[in-house]
């Protein structure tokens, strides 16, 4: 097999495996601004840990617990045959005689019995009564018990929707939003776009460290247009780090002092946009910016010119369509963040292709 396509192949594996770790890393981030990280599910059950899958495991535990249950347990309203209180009891049994006008037996009764006669139209001791009747046997299906109480009382029946304590949950409620398979398939390609056009080069190693972080900072920012603190400075310090790393090693395509003046350069430019506009750049992308700077910087001043290009002009897309269709106005904010990503993306692929 080709070198290139193997560094392809394992580029993409390695992506799907990064990107189904960050699920759950993508739900606790995703926190309106203003509001501390996501501690616990939708259903109020605490959320343990940064990476994995975003499925509760206590939802999961009540949706295997609300499936049909076993004949004998108590809970299941099915007795296992020869249950002293279940059905039919034998004949000779005291409690199986007949009982009087109006008590409902179990069973049809015994030829002569009083109580099989037919009783005349509306007497209450006679047969089904009307649906509704809180003495009548089962109930039409929805029907809540007699009695109905408050909305939400835990004895009327329903409980209402999202509630922990109430009964089976629907399919699925144990896995919360993102799902995995649309972050993995993304990283996937995202990677092996990457070590397409690097080759095998070291920074590609470093491309490949910092693609499932960019994934995830778009992911959050597209959702609820915020850029957490705890990545996107921390992102700009590993990948200069990283960087200088990559810049020691024989066959490097790129330069670490350029890299270092990118990420200043286009950082102050963003922080000169958020001065002058705070409405329309928020603080978030200046700091993110960083990044961007620092890895299209490595390839060169022209690498950095057309992936800052690039971000621009895919957000202006992107607004414009959303105006065409009519669903955002001229005033309305949109996150910046997936676009600063993505032509820094595009960047690097077109630097690495050209170096």
């Amino acid at each position: 097999m080709d070198l290139d396509l193997l560094v392809v192949l394992v580029a993409a594996l390695w992506g799907a495996a990064t990107g189904a770790l960050l699920p759950r890393a993508a739900y606790r981030f995703s926190a309106p601004s203003g509001e501390t990280w996501r501690e616990r599910c939708p259903q109020g059950h605490p959320v343990r840990g940064w990476l994995g899958r975003a499925r509760c495991g206590q939802c999961a535990a009540g949706e295997s617990s609300s499936g049909p249950r076993a004949a004998g347990d108590p809970a299941s309203g099915v007795r296992p045959a020869g249950d002293p209180s279940s059905g039919p009891r034998p004949a000779g049994d005291p409690a199986s005689g007949p009982r009087p006008a109006g008590e409902s037996s179990s069973g049809p009764p015994a030829e002569g019995d009083p109580a099989s006669r037919s009783r005349p139209e509306g007497d209450p001791a006679s047969g089904p009564r009307p649906a509704g009747d809180p003495s009548s046997g089962p109930r039409p299906a929805g029907e809540p018990s007699p009695g109905p109480g408050a909305e939400g009382d835990p004895a009327s029946g329903p409980h209402p929707a999202g509630d922990p304590s109430s009964g089976p949950r629907p399919a699925g409620q144990a896995v919360y939003d993102p799902r995995t398979t649309p972050l993995a398939l993304l990283t996937a390609l995202v990677c092996a776009a990457l070590a397409a056009a690097t080759g095998v080069r070291p920074e590609l190693a470093v491309w490949l460290l910092l693609a499932p972080a960019g994934v995830l900072l778009a992911a959050v920012d597209l959702k609820v247009r915020r850029l957490p603190d705890p990545l996107t400075l921390p992102l700009a310090g590993a990948a200069l780090a990283l960087l200088g790393l990559a810049a020691l090693l024989p066959e490097h395509a790129g330069e670490w002092t350029t890299a270092l003046l990118g990420a200043l350069a286009l950082g102050a430019g963003y922080l000169l946009l958020f001065l002058i506009n705070p409405a329309g750049m928020g603080f978030g992308d200046v700091k993110l910016a960083l990044t961007a700077g620092a890895v299209l910087g490595w390839y060169g001043w022209p690498t950095l010119m057309l992936g800052t290009f690039a971000g621009f002009l895919l957000g202006a897309f992107y607004g414009g369509a959303l105006l065409v269709a009519r669903r955002a106005s001229r005033k309305t904010a949109i996150p910046f963040g997936p676009f600063l990503i993505a032509g820094a993306f595009l960047g690097v692929l077109a630097g690495a292709y050209a170096a």
